[in-house]
């Protein structure tokens, strides 16, 4: 069964999401991920946990947060 990361990430710009797509990619067993730019949001399908998919995204730079988190910061 495939798991659904919710992310949030800071997508300050295209080559932001550019760099976060490539890394996102290169996962293994990921199905569908898709960018929200209005939410900053990444969602990503597949056999993947949230701790790795945090991991690929840290080691670009950016920083990433579960979405259930980012709701109980506002």
């Amino acid at each position: 069964m495939a798991n659904v990361v919710e992310l949030k990430v800071g997508l300050h710009c295209d080559e932001c999401i550019k760099k976060i797509l490539k890394a996102i990619k290169k996962i293994e067993d990921i199905e569908t991920y898709n960018v929200d730019t209005q939410l900053n949001k990444v969602i990503v399908t597949g056999n993947v946990t949230t701790e790795e998919v945090i991991r690929v995204i840290q080691k670009i730079g950016k920083t990433a947060s579960t979405w259930e988190e980012a709701q109980t910061l506002c």
